[in-house]
């Protein structure tokens, strides 16, 4: 059996009469707009800040360089203006879902509405073998909020059978856009609403949960792949509350929509050989001199790494530096709707004459070589695993795990390696045999995937760096503070909906 959820959320704000559900309240779009600033890249200013570490400071004239690695490093502005949220949850509530289980979902709804403010709108879609719309899009006022908790707080289990595609459809509808979503699917990318597959318009990504050692892990894991969403696995159903916090927490505080990151060569001699983003879209220029990649959304503080590959001519006699590239982005403030521009130094390396000593890497380049490593490792562990060579990909997790330990950054005690040591050891637990790799083992390697893929922190506590939680903590902390200060939701900070965004919660169980 499987049961889910979801969240999607929205980018521009919709056409009027855009909706397939005419009864949905209208958006609240008479809300000062701010004027629009020129950004800066000095950390100030509320602007995105980017940066690069070069894998090597030198390279002696004579010598060229496959592969060389250049880090990209993106960083969200802090404590910026929101834009409201438009939520649309699908839920499941069929027969597996009786008894506690269902109890502890609408305690977490009933959660997830307060905190939602007047500005932001929720609409509650339920399926079993087909699929309710319990509540329109509405604004979430004390009226609204009443309205919601008395329609989740009603929400009985039915064994109609799960149809997660037929929820899925109707939620797409609620978001603006008509879609055809055939029942029975017989491949798991037929689950995923066609417009919502499409990076470049669709209307937000899909945040997928499975509660439990009996839901459809793949199916899950998919939907958010596809759609630019995470997977997250809740073993225990007493923390599913937690684990909506932590995606609410993410979506009331988005800070940066539609970032681009542009990479151009800048030596003659230099050219892009691959570009690292894991799920994040990326394309290198036929003749290798520029790239780029599509970041999406960021929240309030999150970071993104991403490692750019490069061929390094020799330099010539004369030659004491090579400017190796520039990069920029462009990105959206999603309170405030105005586009900015930042740019990062160009990275440069010194040419000396003769190379006597060979510098150890960057550490911060090595660390995320090796999380890279490893993420590919948790993906082969799973093909082994789904093959029924559990040994083997139990093999395969160790075996990560021990470069792990060898690496600079992992001997040194990096946190962020220190916790990836504790992810390997744990994945690597869960594959060992069939039962306990159909239980939770496959829901554990997806959600690991997703998050190393995403770089956002999985609700399951399997984070891809330290940093990641302890910042949706603080995050978290730093609301309910607001919220006791203000007596009200803490999403009342926003200020605009001229980007208005939404979330999905998808869960299953």
């Amino acid at each position: 059996m499987s049961t889910a959820a979801a969240f999607p959320h929205y980018t521009p704000p919709p056409p009027a009469g855009g909706s397939m559900f005419p009864d949905d309240e209208p958006l609240d779009l008479q809300v000062p707009r701010a004027p629009k600033a020129e950004a800066t890249n000095n950390g100030g200013g509320g602007a995105l800040v980017l940066s690069t570490q070069c894998e090597f400071p030198a390279l002696g004239r004579s010598a060229s360089r496959d592969k060389f690695s250049v880090l990209v490093h993106a960083r969200a502005p802090a404590d910026v203006a929101r834009a409201p949220l438009d939520l649309v949850t699908v839920l499941d509530v069929s027969g597996s879902m009786e008894g506690k289980k269902l109890e502890l979902l609408k305690q977490a709804m009933c959660f997830v509405i307060d905190q939602l403010g007047r500005a932001e709108r929720l609409s509650v879609v339920t399926f079993t073998g087909y699929a309710v719309r319990w509540i329109r899009l509405s604004r979430m006022t004390d009226a609204g909020k009443a309205s919601a908790k008395l329609a989740v707080l009603s929400l009985v289990p039915e064994w109609a059978g799960t149809n997660i595609g037929e929820g899925l459809r109707v939620g797409a509808e609620d978001t603006f856009l008509g879609t055809y979503l055939p029942n029975g699917a017989k491949r798991y990318m037929d689950l995923v609403p066609p417009a919502f597959a499409n990076s470049a318009s669709r209307p937000g990504p899909i945040h997928t949960f499975g509660f439990g050692a009996k839901h459809d892990a793949a199916a899950l894991h998919t939907i958010a792949e596809a759609t630019g969403g995470t997977f997250s696995f809740v073993e225990s159903h007493a923390a599913i509350q937690d684990s909506f916090a932590q995606c609410i927490g993410g979506l009331l505080s988005v800070a940066v929509q539609q970032a681009r990151i542009a990479v151009t060569c800048l030596h003659r001699g230099v050219r892009v050989q691959e570009v690292k983003s894991g799920s994040y879209g990326n394309s290198v220029g036929a003749d290798g001199r520029a790239a780029s990649i599509d970041v999406g959304e960021l929240y309030d503080d999150e970071e993104r790494r991403f490692m750019v590959l490069l061929y390094v001519p020799r330099a010539r006699s004369t030659e004491e530096v090579t400017r190796l590239l520039k990069v920029s982005c462009t990105y959206r403030d999603a309170a405030t709707g105005n586009e900015a521009h930042v740019a990062a130094p160009a990275a440069v390396i010194q040419r000396p004459l003769e190379l006597t000593y060979m510098p150890p890497p960057s550490m911060e380049v090595e660390r995320e070589r090796v999380r890279l490593a490893a993420t590919e490792g948790i993906a082969a562990a799973r093909a082994a695993a789904d093959g029924g060579q559990h040994s083997g990909a139990a093999w395969i997790l160790e075996s990560k795990l021990k470069a792990v330990e060898q690496s600079a950054p992992g001997a040194a005690g990096d946190p962020a390696l220190e916790a990836l040591k504790e992810e390997l050891r744990d994945l690597s637990l869960s594959v060992g045999d069939r039962r306990k790799y159909e239980q939770t083992g496959r829901a554990r390697l997806l959600a690991g995937m997703s998050s190393h893929a995403q770089q956002r922190a999985s609700a399951m506590g399997m984070d891809v760096q330290s940093t990641s939680k302890a910042r949706a903590l603080r995050r978290w902390r730093k609301w309910w503070r607001c919220r006791v200060r203000a007596g009200r939701s803490v999403a009342m900070a926003t200020t605009s909906r001229q980007t208005a965004h939404r979330g999905w919660l998808s869960r299953s169980r």
